[in-house]
C-alpha cells in the first residue's frame, strides 16, 4: 500500500519479515510508536512481526517511514506490508507475547559480536563489572543457543538460569537497551566460567584470569569454550606454544587463525584495506585472510605470505588481552583429526585434560556448533570462504518457491540447505563428509532444523557422485529425488545469490566433481539456465593417477602430465622433480610402468592443474591439507608479470604447451615467482578466450566464475579484469562459497525451478 493512500485517524496493520527478532525490534517498534503518538500493539510470531497501529495519517507517514530507515543496528528487514482494518480504539501501545500460530518462521539471527556498549558496562556497570557474558539485544549469542522459534529465553539454552531482580527489571523494562534480551544476565545470576588445570578447579573468576594469563604468558596452550565450540588458544608470538598446539590438533602445515587485540595491532603484521576493515570490524567478526608482511611465529602460516586474522568477538576476548605479553593469539577451533569442532564440557575434557595446560569452560551449553567463519577480499569484493558463525542460518531470499526442498550438498566444506517459503536457508558449515563423527554432525544438524524452522521435506536434491556421504544420506530418506550435476549446481548457487534468471556462461573451476560421462570433472564452460546446462569446452583430460591420492601427492600430476608430453621417455628429463621422485619414491619404476600402461580415471581439473605445475616448480609435491599446493603457488605469484605461456582453446583447452614451456624455464633456472605468475596469466587468458568463443556462437553476456579455484585472487582478479574489459558483465559468490559449501543452493535453486516447471514427477 502507498503512503499517500493512508487516510486520516485509521488503524493499519503492518507485517514485517526479515531478520527482527533477537535483535530488539519489539521496543525500537513500542519507542517509535510512542514517539509519533500511536496506539495499537506489536507480536513476535514464529514467522514475523505484527503490528498494529491507530493514529493521524501524518504520523502513520512517519513512523513506516523511519520503521525501516531506523531499524536497530542488528535488524534487516527485508519487507513491509501494510493494509487498513478496523479501527480497535487502543488506548495506548503494548508489546504483546509472542505466538506461534504455524509451520512459517521468522529468521534466526546469527551470532552477533559484543557491542561497544557491552564493552564499556564491562567496566562501568557496578553489576557487569569484568562480567564476561554481558550482552544487549544489540549482541551476543543467537543461533548458538536457540533451540526452537519462538527466540524466547525458555526456548534456548538461557532456560536453566534464572535472572536475579536487577536483570529481570532490565528485562521487562521497555526502554532499557536490554528489553527481552534473552541471554540477559550478571555476574549474580549468570552463566560462570571455570578452569580446569590438572586436578585443580578455579571457580572465582579473577583467580581464572589470572590463571589463564599466566599460562598464556609462559608459552602455555588452553581449550578456550568460545561461543561455537571450544578453540585452542596460546601466545601467536611463541614457537614454541604453536607447535605444542600443532601436535595438539594433529595438524602439521595448515594455517592457524590469530585473534588480534585490536585493528591496530593487525595493522602491524598485514595490509588492511577499506573492505577488509568493514568486515573484521563488521558485527560478524569472521576470519579475515590479509596479505601479511610481519612475521608471527613460524609455524603460524606456513610458507604463505597471509595471516588468517580475526578481532575479539566474546567479552572474554577482551578481558583475556588485559595484561597480556602478547596482542597476538592463535585461536583455532579444537577438532581433533578432522572431527566437527567439540561443544561439551565434559567431553572436550577427556579428551584434551592431558593435552592443554588449562580448559577454560562455562556452564551454558552451546546448542548449535559454529566454527568460526573465513572470509577474504579480492578486488573490492568480499568472499565468504567458510560460513559459519555470525552468517549462519541467515537465510537467501529468492524470487521462487522452495518450500519442502531439501538439498543435501557435497563432500567436502559441506553446508546442506533447506527451503522455506521463498527463504533458501544454509546450514552452518559442517565440513568434510568423511568420517562418522561429522556424518553426526551432518544428521544432527539436519534433525535440528527439521524442528526449529518447521521444514517437512518433500524433495531432495543430492550430487551425481554415488560416494558421497551427502549423497547416501539424501538416498535413504524416502522422499521424491533428483541428482543434480555438481558444476551445474556450482553456477546455479552464483545465480541464485544475484537473482539471474536467464542463460549465462558459466566457467567453474574446482578439484573435483562427478560429470555425467562418469569422469571427474573441474574445468568447465557451460551455457546454462536453472533448467539446462549445456557443456561447451572444458579443460583436457588428463590421467588421475592414484585417484584420490593424487590430491595428496600432486608429484603425481605432473607425472602425468610429463608422459601426455613426453611419453615414456618423461622419467628421462633433466629437470629436478624427476631426479627427486627417482630417490624419493621407493617403487619409482613401477610407478612409471604403471602410468604408461594402466587405463586411469580421465579428469578435467584446474585444482589437479595447479597441483602439477606446484609439484613441477618444487613449490609443493606432497600436499599437508586441502588445496595447500594451490595456494602455495598463488603465494609464488605477483601481479605485475604480464607475460602468458601458449595453450589451444576448442571443444577442450589444452594447457600441454604450457606445461612444455614451463620445463624449459625450469631448466633455464627461469625464477619460481615468474613461472608462477606467467601460469596464472596464461590461464586467466585462456579463460578468457574460451568465453569469447562461446559469446560468439551463444550471444550470452552474462559469465558467472565458480567454483574453488576461483579463491584464488591472482586468478579472480585478472580474469575478471579481462573479460569486463571486452564488455562482459561479470557475477561471483560474494555472499556464498564458491567452493563447495555454496553447492547446495545451486542444488535447491535447480530442483525449484524444475519442480515449479512440471519437470518433476
Amino acid at each position: 500500500m502507498k503512503l499517500a493512500e493512508i487516510d486520516n485517524k485509521k488503524a493499519f496493520s503492518l507485517e514485517v519479515t526479515g531478520l527482527i527478532q533477537g535483535v530488539g525490534f519489539r521496543p525500537f517498534v513500542y519507542n517509535l510508536a510512542k514517539l509519533f503518538q500511536l496506539n495499537g500493539k506489536v507480536r513476535n510470531t514464529n514467522m514475523n512481526v505484527e503490528i498494529i497501529i491507530e493514529g493521524e495519517k501524518s504520523q502513520a507517514e512517519k513512523f513506516i517511514l523511519e520503521l525501516k530507515a531506523k531499524q536497530p543496528v542488528a535488524a534487516d528487514i527485508k519487507n513491509i506490508s501494510v493494509k487498513e482494518i478496523a479501527i480497535n480504539n487502543y488506548t495506548d501501545f503494548e508489546i504483546q507475547t509472542s505466538q506461534n500460530l504455524s509451520d512459517n518462521i521468522t529468521q534466526v539471527s546469527p551470532d552477533i559480536a559484543v557491542c561497544d556498549k557491552c564493552l564499556d558496562d564491562l567496566r562501568n556497570q557496578s553489576h557487569r563489572i569484568s562480567y564476561p557474558f554481558v550482552n544487549c539485544t544489540n549482541c551476543g549469542p543467537r543461533f548458538t543457543i536457540i533451540k526452537s522459534l519462538p527466540y524466547d529465553r525458555p526456548n534456548t539454552t538461557m532456560d536453566v538460569f534464572e535472572m536475579c531482580e536487577t536483570c529481570s527489571e532490565e528485562y521487562h523494562k521497555i526502554t532499557d537497551r536490554r528489553f527481552h534480551a534473552q541471554p540477559i544476565s550478571c555476574n549474580s545470576c549468570g552463566p560462570k566460567y571455570r578452569l580446569l588445570e590438572d586436578k585443580n578447579v578455579f571457580l572465582e573468576f579473577d583467580k581464572i584470569l589470572e590463571k589463564t594469563k599466566i599460562i598464556l604468558n609462559n608459552e602455555g596452550v588452553i581449550a578456550i569454550k568460545g561461543m561455537g565450540g571450544f578453540h585452542l588458544m596460546c601466545n601467536a608470538k611463541s614457537e614454541k606454544a604453536v607447535n605444542k598446539t600443532r601436535k595438539i590438533k594433529k595438524r602439521d602445515k595448515k594455517p592457524f587463525a590469530v585473534l588480534f587485540k585490536d585493528l591496530n595491532c593487525i595493522k602491524a603484521y598485514c595490509n588492511v584495506n577499506k573492505e577488509e576493515t568493514e568486515l573484521l570490524t563488521s558485527r560478524k567478526r569472521p576470519v579475515v585472510i590479509l596479505d601479511s608482511f610481519n612475521n608471527l611465529a613460524q609455524g603460524i602460516s606456513e610458507e604463505l605470505n597471509t595471516i588468517g586474522a580475526l578481532l575479539p568477538y566474546m567479552p572474554m576476548h577482551h578481558l583475556l588481552f588485559e595484561d597480556l605479553d602478547t596482542n597476538a593469539l592463535v585461536l583455532t577451533s579444537a577438532n581433533l583429526s578432522g572431527n566437527p569442532i567439540l561443544i561439551d564440557n565434559n567431553i572436550t575434557a577427556e579428551l584434551l585434560i592431558k593435552e592443554v595446560d588449562a580448559i577454560l569452560d562455562y556452564d551454558r551449553d552451546i546448542h548449535n556448533r559454529t566454527d568460526d567463519s573465513v572470509c577474504q577480499t579480492a578486488g573490492n569484493e568480499q568472499q565468504i570462504l567458510r560460513r559459519s558463525r555470525g552468517f549462519a542460518p541467515q537465510p537467501i531470499y529468492v524470487d521462487f518457491p522452495v518450500e519442502g526442498i531439501f538439498a543435501s550438498g557435497a563432500e567436502l566444506v559441506n553446508c546442506f540447505c533447506i527451503g522455506k517459503g521463498n527463504q533458501a536457508i544454509l546450514s552452518q558449515h559442517i565440513g568434510d563428509l568423511k568420517n562418522y563423527e561429522t556424518y553426526q554432525f551432518y544428521e544432527e544438524t539436519f534433525n535440528r532444523f527439521q524442528s526449529l524452522f518447521k521444514f517437512k521435506p518433500q524433495l531432495v536434491v543430492h550430487d551425481l557422485h554415488p560416494d558421497y556421504l551427502s549423497t547416501r544420506f539424501a538416498l535413504e530418506l524416502p522422499l521424491k529425488q533428483i541428482a543434480v550435476q555438481h558444476h551445474h549446481a556450482h553456477i546455479a548457487a552464483v545465480m541464485t545469490e544475484h537473482n539471474i534468471n536467464e542463460k549465462v556462461i558459466g566457467v567453474c573451476l574446482d578439484g573435483t566433481g562427478y560429470g555425467t560421462d562418469e569422469k571427474i570433472w573441474g574445468g568447465e564452460f557451460f551455457t546454462c539456465d536453472f533448467i539446462d546446462c549445456y557443456r561447451k569446452s572444458h579443460f583436457e583430460y588428463i590421467d588421475l593417477p592414484g585417484g584420490d591420492k593424487a590430491t595428496e601427492e600432486p608429484w603425481r600430476m605432473a607425472a602425468s602430465y610429463l608422459k601426455e608430453i613426453y611419453g615414456n621417455d618423461w622419467i628421462n628429463l633433466d629437470i629436478p622433480l624427476v631426479k627427486e621422485l627417482k630417490v624419493e619414491i621407493p617403487q619409482f619404476s613401477i610407478f612409471s610402468k604403471i602410468l604408461s600402461v594402466r587405463n586411469h580415471i580421465k579428469t578435467s581439473s584446474a585444482g589437479r592443474l595447479f597441483d602439477a605445475v606446484a609439484a613441477l616448480t618444487g613449490i609443493c609435491k606432497y600436499s599437508a591439507f586441502h588445496s595447500q599446493a594451490p595456494m602455495l603457488l598463488q603465494n609464488s605469484a605477483t601481479i605485475d608479470v604480464k607475460e602468458i605461456y601458449n595453450f589451444k582453446t576448442g571443444e577442450s583447452l589444452s594447457f600441454l604447451p604450457a606445461i612444455e614451456e614451463i620445463i624449459h624455464d625450469i631448466q633455464n633456472k627461469t625464477d619460481i615467482h615468474i613461472i608462477a605468475s606467467r601460469f596464472h596469466n596464461t590461464i586467466a587468458e585462456a579463460i578468457s578466450e574460451q568465453v569469447t568463443i562461446i559469446h560468439n556462437s551463444s550471444g550470452i553476456n552474462k559469465v558467472v566464475l565458480s567454483g574453488g579455484c576461483f579463491q584464488n585472487k591472482i586468478l579472480y582478479i585478472k580474469l575478471k579484469s579481462k573479460l569486463q574489459n571486452k564488455g562482459f558483465q561479470i557475477y561471483s559468490g560474494n555472499n556464498i562459497p564458491v567452493n563447495d559449501g555454496g553447492i547446495a543452493l545451486g542444488q535447491l535453486a535447480i530442483a525449484a525451478h524444475k519442480l515449479n516447471n512440471g519437470l518433476i514427477n
